[in-house]
């Protein structure tokens, strides 16, 4: 027996040796350099190795015919590929492509700043706005404090690098969002209506934005909500010096809010430089719900309802220039509800919403009643189509249907706009260091009977593992605002075109940028007042109007930001050089517009003491005086304020438990009670003026939040 077994097994090895496949070859770059400790395979065995200390690998197996080779790497995109057996030596040589990492990718940076953990040029995170000093936890106001931003602290808005607040248009899950600040008084900033919390990231373009959005002169604040709520189920209750608030939440499906605010208390407490016959007081309430629709699929909902009240008395621009009431009263409701899905191993997206806007400003000036309603309902649907790994392709259309109505005293006027848009936009790597992204969109504006095309293109180049150059130009068209359309219907798209060069280095956290731009304005709505001005910002414009305006802005920004030289700190520092004229609206001559500044820094510092559970912040603000219009003067708005000045500080107090965490916070603006002003306004013979400056030299502000959950809290999730 034991013979039969010997025989058997002498004539069984040689067919055993002649049945093996020897695969030999190297794993490289694409380069051909290469990558030791690669893992090479024959898929559905155990037949494989790694590479040796030159990519070199060598190995047995049984496989017949044909088998599946797979390569992976560790930053590399895996391989597959299916290669014959029929020598006993098989050579085979793969090269592998660099995945698109932080840190070996070209990425388009010009005119945009991402705030999100899912692009290279993040910036801010929502814990970042909220802990920033000067910033009151408001996403606008710490954009201000990113070069190209500006803060106008006696009007409502974001100002972007010379243009005005209404040349801003923010987006919320690619849907636009027709009133998202509050509604106030004159000479008083109103706060942005979202929390940061809401968001998983803020997209902020200076200019040269995507092909996808459009209405807007200057600037896009983009905002995608989360994908999910808590991770957990609970409540959360804060208390602050204005108000009381509640949400719960229940875990990945709906979270649900309402807030009351009052402020009458604290300003009996603080000195203010209002008379204010009403302190403000608002409330409202929102819900958010997410549900997942099959494996890739995600539907959200988001709707918030709220109302505020205010009062104030100031000063009448026409007249004796006698202190009057001003009272607002303002109702405001946002419903949006979206979905988005991939398909094909995610080479096809699809992003779609509707959106409903409701906005209301009941007002009493001095003795007259006016009233603006607005509404805004809009369908939007984007389709992606990925074409490899070097090429993506995204196209999509949206349906708007805008109504206004204004009435002031006995007269009243309303305009109804179907706004239309379709683009499309291509966005190619050529290599890893060089990506270019072009578009193009198509508008029509029902009011004025008019249509635009507005090309778009953006590029940029790797320079070194850690530095690329950016460049992005394009056109960009808005309708008027509808106060001028209510007289001239026939008005034209107004017209800026941008051009903007930008270096970014990112390394070891810190980040240095610096951007160069031009903008080019064009068919800007004017008013033929024959050369008489009127600087009340709140007038309405009864004269002939026409498209005759224009004007430029040009200059730089830098920006540096370090979370690595000293421990548990984060700072950083922007700088803004603003050269900008324009001849536009009632202005008799070309002049510097009173919103800009030419020169703005700021300084952000965070310190972080994790044993004591501490966390300590301080913004210092700095920015060259802003022009006001002189009667007296013989240069139209040739005068200029002081400088403006602010130094603010924060601090909060973190305490976590197995299933609770409390929050104290506390913030102080202006410390130092530099006593800025934002302009002057004269009587109307010009015998005396009036300083406009912000409601209070210093504020002061504390507050708690105490949140109860079902599950533990990981520290890790509050403190990052």
């Amino acid at each position: 027996m034991k013979q039969h077994l010997l025989i058997y097994g002498v004539l069984l090895f040689p067919s055993l040796l002649r049945a093996q496949t020897t695969l030999t070859g190297q794993v490289t770059d694409r380069k051909g350099n290469g990558l030791p400790g690669a893992n090479i395979f024959i898929k559905g065995s155990y037949d494989g190795v790694n590479t040796d200390a030159n990519g070199a690998f060598s190995f047995r197996t049984n496989q017949k015919d044909t088998a599946t080779i797979a390569v992976s790497f560790m930053g590399y995109e895996p391989l597959q590929q299916t290669i014959k057996l029929d020598q006993p030596t098989v050579q085979f040589t793969a090269r592998l492509r660099e995945t698109a990492t932080m840190l070996n990718t070209v990425v388009i940076t010009a005119g945009a700043f991402e705030a999100s953990d899912e692009k290279r040029q993040t910036v801010l995170k929502p814990l970042d706005i909220v802990t920033t000093a000067s910033g009151g936890a408001d996403i606008p106001a710490v954009m201000q404090l990113l070069p190209g931003a500006q803060r106008v602290g006696d009007q409502t808005g974001l100002f972007v690098r010379g243009g005005a607040a209404s040349e801003t248009r923010t987006i919320i899950d690619g849907l636009a969002v027709q009133n998202p600040f509050t509604s106030g008084s004159p000479d008083v900033a109103q706060r942005s209506r979202f929390s940061p919390y809401l968001f998983k990231g803020t997209a902020f373009s200076t200019g040269g934005y995507s092909a996808q959005y459009g209405q807007a002169l200057s600037s896009v604040l983009s905002l995608n909500t989360k994908d999910r709520a808590e991770d957990n189920d609970g409540v959360s209750v804060g208390f602050n010096a204005a108000g009381i608030s509640l949400s719960a939440f229940k875990k990945e499906r709906i979270t649900f809010s309402m807030n009351y605010n009052n402020l009458n208390p604290l300003f009996n407490v603080l000195k203010s430089n209002i008379n204010w016959i009403h302190a403000p007081e608002s409330g409202g309430t929102s819900i958010i719900l997410t549900q997942p629709i099959g494996k890739r699929g995600l539907l959200k909902h988001y709707t918030d309802v709220s109302a505020s009240r205010q009062a104030i008395e100031f000063r009448n621009f026409t007249g004796d220039f006698r202190p009057s009431p001003f009272t607002v009263q303002n109702r405001n409701a946002l419903s949006m509800t979206t979905f988005q899905t991939t398909w094909d191993e995610g080479r096809w997206g699809l992003q779609t919403g509707v959106s409903y806007n409701y906005n209301r400003d009941q007002l009493g000036i001095d003795t007259v009643q006016a009233q603006t309603r607005e509404q805004r309902m809009q369908g939007r649907v984007v389709l992606t189509r990925s074409l490899g790994d070097q090429v993506s392709l995204l196209t999509g259309a949206e349906l708007h249907r805008y109504t206004y109505q204004n009435r002031y005293g006995v007269w009243g006027g309303s305009l109804t706009d179907w706004y239309s848009a379709v683009f499309v936009e291509t966005e190619v790597f050529f290599t890893r260091k060089l990506a270019v992204r072009a578009g193009l969109r198509g508008e029509r504006a029902s009011v004025i009977g008019r249509a635009n095309a507005s090309p778009r293109l953006s590029m940029a180049y790797k320079t070194d593992s850690y530095g690329q150059v950016s460049l992005a130009a394009g056109q960009f068209y808005q309708t008027p605002d509808q106060t001028y359309l209510l007289t001239n219907p026939k008005l034209r798209f107004e017209q800026a075109n941008h051009l903007i060069l930008n270096y970014q280095r990112i390394r070891d956290n810190r980040t240095f940028r610096v951007e160069t731009f031009y903008k080019d304005y064009r068919n800007l709505v004017r008013e033929n007042t024959n050369g008489i001005y009127d600087p009340n910002v709140y007038r309405f414009p009864t004269s002939r109007t026409n498209n005759t305006g224009f004007g430029y802005a040009q200059g730089f920004d830098v920006f540096w930001r370090d979370k690595q030289s000293m421990k548990n700190v984060d700072y950083w520092v922007s700088y803004s050089f603003l050269d900008t004229r324009r001849l536009f609206r009632n202005y008799p001559a070309k002049a510097m517009p009173t919103f800009a500044a030419t020169h703005t820094l700021n300084l952000v510092f965070k310190k972080r003491i994790p044993a004591l559970g501490i966390n300590t912040g301080a913004t210092y603000s700095l920015a060259s005086g802003r022009s006001y219009y002189n009667p007296g003067s013989t240069v139209f708005l040739g005068d200029k304020t002081r400088p403006y000045s602010n130094l603010s500080v924060n601090m909060s107090y973190v305490k976590i438990l197995p299933r609770q965490f409390l929050v104290l916070y506390a913030s102080a603006e202006n410390v130092l009670g530099t006593k800025n002003s934002y302009g002057y306004r004269y009587t109307p013979d010009g015998s005396q003026k009036f300083a406009v400056v912000p409601p209070f030299y210093r504020f002061f502000f504390v507050g708690a939040v105490l949140n109860l959950t079902r599950k533990s809290i990981d520290p890790e999730l509050i403190s990052n």
